[in-house]
């Protein structure tokens, strides 16, 4: 009876050796994907198992097809694998955004060559965008600098504007003028130039109505001309300015 429990022991223990294997593996950073990261914790969560990856990035570590790694290092986001097989591993840890820290910036030098002045009061804070944390695979980050941003924005602001008024006068310059007014009206000389300064469209105009129809505002306009008088055609004249003696 005795010598039966050996072989059956004998007989049962190689398929149990053989059943358990390991599983190997680099562990890279998620952004630069060359560079190994060093005592990453490489836990089994099936069979409790620990193992810690070397400068190398490497690890090894008893487990079984169907068991989950979990991969953990301050400063990255935890990790879980799910094994499908035993074949070596390369996996890569993102940066947890979460532990990006408030940085307080009390003074600041600006540029010598820019007209600009710093005109914080104060500590000005930089902080993080306020994420709750990401997925593995997502990207998070952001800063938020405030140097009196905001007369500058309204500076540019202004810029922007007469940037754009600049456009639509040039619009209707090109579009207004001369040729194209007598080409469809057959104006000519002076009552063609009084026409054009009585009719000129204004920018506001033009930004209402896009994209604006110059050929119909011209034929409306010389419908409302021939309405008029001779005396109510002729633009007053310009106002003289009085020299001082």
């Amino acid at each position: 009876m005795v010598k039966k429990v050996i072989v059956v022991f004998l007989f049962v223990l190689p398929f149990k050796l053989f059943a358990q294997g390991v599983v190997t593996g680099t562990v890279y950073d998620f952004e630069n994907k060359t560079f190994p990261l060093q005592k990453v914790v490489v836990k089994n969560l099936n069979n409790q198992k620990l193992a810690i990856t070397k400068a190398s990035g490497q690890f090894t570590i008893d487990a079984n097809k169907g068991d989950v790694l979990e991969l953990s290092l301050i400063g990255y986001h935890t990790d879980t694998l799910f094994l499908t097989d035993l074949n070596p591993k390369t996996i890569f840890l993102p940066v947890n955004a979460k532990n990006l820290k408030e940085v307080s910036i009390v003074s600041a030098k600006l540029s010598p060559y820019l007209d600009l002045k710093n005109t914080a009061k104060g500590p000005t804070t930089v902080s993080t965008d306020g994420l709750a944390g990401k997925g593995n695979f997502d990207r998070a980050g952001g800063l938020i600098l405030g140097f009196g941003a905001g007369r500058i924005k309204k500076e540019q602001a202004k810029i922007r504007a007469l940037e754009a008024r600049d456009a639509y006068e040039t619009e209707i310059n090109n579009n207004f003028n001369e040729q194209t007014v007598s080409a469809l009206i057959k104006l000519k000389g002076q009552e063609l130039k009084d026409f054009i300064a009585m009719f000129r469209p204004s920018v506001a105009l033009i930004k209402d109505e896009r994209p604006f129809n110059y050929s119909y505002y011209i034929a409306q306009a010389h419908q409302r001309w021939l309405k008029m008088t001779p005396a109510e055609r002729k633009l007053p004249p310009v106002p003289v300015m009085k020299q001082r003696q």
